[in-house]
């Protein structure tokens, strides 16, 4: 007689005991769903922004490149009796581009721990290399006979000169390399407005060009899953 007191109590014991354990249980499903759905919820709308931002585009200027050309040219005719040649000084420019058409959603890798957005890169395009021969600063012919067809050779080698070398000096590694940073900073402050208005202003963007990535870093981005990748995860259905 004297054990059922004892026994009831070992059973509230016990039956306390699965309560307790239900309601933690119950609580972190609970938080578990909660911050899942928040989770779900912030991918989507990452993807959704960085999918309509550049919808539409395709070669976007990243970036400038301006300076003043000198180029030469000489023309021989008479058997090498009439020598000539031309001097022409004219500014140029030459724009950069990224074609963001072929930026797609396994391009961009999403840590909501970090709250970083990884941006892969395309290539920085060299345009073309525009010679604004109406501001030339300075045009000078020189030849003891200068024929109409020597001046129009000329004008036509200076020309095509000074655009070979505006093109060759916008192509040099140094500003390839000045043209790629500045892409970084044009794309990471495209998306970084839409981000903010859908309300993920503490997002950092991160670009990064493919061939940045050391063995180190290498390692680290084939195991990140990019937002393609993630958003096909049955899991996140």
């Amino acid at each position: 007689m004297e054990d059922r007191p004892l026994k009831r109590l070992v059973t509230l014991a016990v039956v306390l005991a699965l309560v307790v354990l239900g309601v933690v249980a119950y609580v972190t499903y609970r938080d578990y769903a909660k911050s899942y759905a928040v989770e779900r919820e912030e991918q989507t709308a990452v993807a959704r922004v960085v999918t309509s931002t550049f919808a539409g585009r395709s070669d976007l200027r990243v970036g400038t490149l301006t300076g003043t050309v000198q180029s030469v040219a000489t023309d021989s005719r008479a058997f090498g009796l009439l020598n000539s040649d031309q001097v022409m000084k004219a500014p140029y420019s030459v724009d950069y581009f990224v074609d963001v058409s072929r930026l797609g959603l396994d391009d961009y890798i999403w840590n909501p721990e970090a709250r970083t957005l990884t941006v892969r890169m395309p290539p920085v395009e060299v345009g073309r290399a525009n010679v604004d021969e109406s501001r030339r600063t300075l045009v000078q012919t020189r030849g003891l006979i200068v024929t109409r067809g020597a001046a129009e050779k000329l004008a036509q080698a200076t020309s095509a000169r000074a655009q070979r070398l505006a093109q060759s000096k916008a192509q040099e590694p140094e500003q390839i390399a000045r043209a790629r940073d500045r892409a970084k900073s044009v794309v990471a402050n495209f998306l970084r407005t839409p981000l903010t208005a859908a309300g993920l202003a503490n997002v950092r963007v991160v670009p990064v060009f493919p061939d940045e990535l050391g063995p180190e870093n290498s390692d680290r981005w084939d195991v990140t899953r990019s937002l393609q990748e993630v958003l096909a995860d049955p899991k996140y259905k």
